[in-house]
């Protein structure tokens, strides 16, 4: 089972501990009914959570890794936590990459809370375990409590601290050693919220993908009313020895959403951990993914696209962390940003001592569609090894004024023209998605979002 240290990190510089009062003081009215409460494991990990985010509160601008992320927003707003309210959602208005007619394994969350008659296992094989965190929590705890909380920790990571504390619902997936699951596996998150106040959830993803394993998840975040509010969701993915799991995300909530995300992987020897995020919505968002090899001749790819416009902010951060020798990180950004809208980029690539033979790449390519438009960049390399081959790069730049001539005379309309420019950009981006179902769906999504102009 889980367990906890005694011992805390000093508060590092970068944070407000004033803000953390209104989600403590929720926390303390709320903690005897979260789920789990019989299990002194889960209850030490939330205490760790609730105790590590009054030291830190949120993360300002002082703080490097939010230098270009202003959350100040989230303490004038009133969070509230979400109530377990049969909102109504019907199955129709779903998002699923598969074709119409067809059913799969999916779980379905709303505001955080798990939906079972909106969900199904349906067409997994035999020993896959595919179930909510709360109902895992009560009849297998066995099942989540040698993971749950090993890979995100609180520490200096006071989002994930708040979401520990909270830890209440979201997915459990178990494929056991050497199971293959042909069907992709949806994960649908729905953001409703309420027109009374705004609202907060905190859902938490567990992924364990056994060794020789295989599996492809497609998350699904999109908001469907219309108050605010703040999903800050955290993830936990173990890859096992020679391993696949391919880990695709889109995220389409509406404009007063704000969206907090991080996911930590840990990637076996001879593994793969592909993750991409197709982003357009929320007003304001972070996606922050971190994978660690933990052993030779591990791969990870951890790609996507943005496209902003109006006001959206849009943080896309992530870090690799080369442990062992021999191991191949690939990293591929493309992002559009129109009108006042905001993009942020840090990645970093870490080769730590003895991590020869190591392959980084990282690449961020940004697309600015008006003169206020803007794109803070970032891509870093430490190395601790002599022999690698690692190279990273970020650039910015307009639409290429001969290309949109070229169209414009062979008798493309403006706006027409413009929009093949924009999907040509964005194309290679989506080509770093293997799965050829997956690829097509989220290509719609991008379609969809340079017609809604």
């Amino acid at each position: 089972m889980a367990t906890t240290t005694t011992s805390r990190p000093a508060t590092p510089r970068g944070f407000d501990p004033a803000t953390a009062r209104p989600f403590l003081e929720q926390f303390d009215r709320l903690k005897a009914d979260l789920p789990g409460g019989s299990l002194s494991w889960v209850r030490d990990l939330r205490e760790q959570g609730r105790a590590r985010f009054a030291e830190l509160g949120f993360p300002t601008v002082k703080n490097e890794s939010w230098r270009y992320t202003n959350l100040r927003a989230l303490d004038k707003l009133a969070f509230q936590p979400a109530v377990a309210a049969e909102t109504g959602v019907s199955f129709d208005v779903l998002p699923t990459v598969r074709a119409a007619g067809t059913t799969g394994p999916r779980l379905v969350f709303v505001d955080g809370r798990f939906r079972a008659e909106l969900s199904s296992t349906a067409g997994l094989p035999a020993g896959v375990e595919l179930l909510n965190l709360a109902d895992a929590l009560a009849h297998k705890p066995e099942l989540v409590g040698e993971h749950l909380g090993r890979l995100a920790t609180p520490d200096d990571l006071s989002l994930v601290a708040l979401n520990t504390a909270f830890l209440a619902d979201g997915p459990v997936l178990h494929v056991p050693r050497g199971v293959e699951v042909a069907e992709p596996v949806e994960l649908v998150f729905v953001s409703v919220g309420s027109d009374e106040h705004p609202t907060s959830f905190h859902p938490r993803t567990l992924i364990i993908a056994e060794d020789n394993s295989r599996v492809v998840i497609v998350e699904h975040h999109v908001g469907l009313g219309t108050g605010a509010t703040l999903s800050n969701g955290v993830g936990e993915v173990f890859v096992g020895a020679h391993a696949s799991v391919h880990h695709y995300k889109v995220q389409r909530e509406h404009t007063n959403a704000f969206h907090l995300s991080h996911t930590a992987a840990k990637v076996g020897g001879h593994g793969v951990y592909d993750n991409f995020i197709l982003t357009t919505g929320a007003k304001l968002s972070r996606n922050e993914v971190r994978s660690t090899f933990d052993g030779e001749h591990g791969d990870t790819h951890v790609s996507g696209a943005y496209m902003v416009r109006g006001d959206q902010h849009v943080d896309t951060s992530t870090f690799i962390d080369h442990a062992v020798p021999c191991c191949t990180s690939r990293e591929v950004y493309k992002g559009v940003i129109d009108d006042t809208a905001r993009a942020v980029f840090q990645g970093k690539i870490l080769v730590r001592p003895g991590a020869q033979k190591t392959d980084g790449y990282q690449q961020n390519r940004a697309l600015l569609l008006s003169e206020t438009a803007e794109i803070d960049a970032k891509p870093e390399l430490e190395i601790y090894a002599d022999d690698v081959k690692c190279s990273h790069g970020a650039t910015a730049g307009e639409l290429d004024d001969q290309q949109l001539f070229y169209l414009r005379a062979r008798g493309i309309d403006k706006e027409t023209a413009r929009g093949l420019l924009i999907g040509a950009f964005l194309a290679e981006a989506l080509d770093e998605i293997p799965e050829e179902g997956v690829r097509e769906a989220f290509q719609a999504y991008v379609s969809a979002w340079q017609n809604a102009r």
